[in-house]
């Protein structure tokens, strides 16, 4: 009986650094989902939220390769202006709607998540890395990065909701808080685009998806 081999190329292919990242990111939002959706595992996995955060970043920024001054800058600016519209928001209910966070998102510094700024840096970075080489416009690539974040935050809101993350005013997710969100996005993703810095990153396109598809299934199961 013949013996079936790999040839050389299949086990590099399948344990090259790329797909072993991507494996992890998959199995760690999968296992969200079940933590997530499982009443008794819940509150254990509400506490774990901001590691799990933190840990995509990281595992995006392992495949990062413009580390230079703009880069820097960037990450400040985008942290930056992401948390002071949130802290904004908080207390004047601009640009988003009148709304609180709970406590499920860590340490909060005026009442607002430190982890809201990498969240607003992860996103940005996330969704314009989709245009930055298809799109030559600057402002068009950023109003479509922006129409990215928009609806992926039609698909967070929800969640966010039920989860703890926070919550609105009369329980009700205002037209405002979208509006809001594209203005502020549009206004990072142009910095995103003038900054200038290597853009490419292997691992954004499929973290994207990776996210976007745990936040449909949390609505459809929660």
């Amino acid at each position: 009986m013949e013996k079936t081999t790999l040839n050389n190329t299949s086990i590099p292919f399948f344990f090259n650094k790329v797909n072993i990242f991507k494996i992890v990111i998959t199995i760690f939002h999968l296992v969200g989902i079940l933590g997530m959706t499982v009443p008794a595992l819940r509150p254990y996995f509400q506490v774990l939220t901001p590691f799990h955060l933190l840990l995509c970043t990281g595992l995006l920024f392992v495949f990062h390769k413009g580390w230079n001054t703009a880069f820097y800058l960037f990450v400040i600016l985008s942290f930056g202006i992401g948390y002071g519209s949130e802290v904004l928001g908080v207390h004047t209910g601009f640009p988003f709607g009148n709304y609180r966070y709970g406590p499920v998102l860590g340490f909060q510094l005026f009442e607002v998540p430190l982890l809201i700024g990498v969240n607003w840096l992860l996103l940005v970075y996330l969704s314009g890395e989709i245009f930055h080489k298809k799109i030559k416009n600057d402002f068009i690539a950023a109003s479509l990065g922006a129409l990215v974040m928009v609806l992926l935050d039609v698909l967070i809101e929800p969640v966010a909701v039920k989860l703890d993350f926070w919550s609105w005013e009369n329980d009700l997710i205002p037209l405002s808080n979208f509006i809001g969100w594209f203005g502020i996005a549009f206004i990072i993703q142009l910095i995103y685009r003038k900054l200038s810095f290597d853009k490419s990153n292997v691992l954004s396109l499929y973290l994207l998806i990776n996210l976007a598809i745990f936040f449909l299934l949390l609505n459809l199961l929660l």
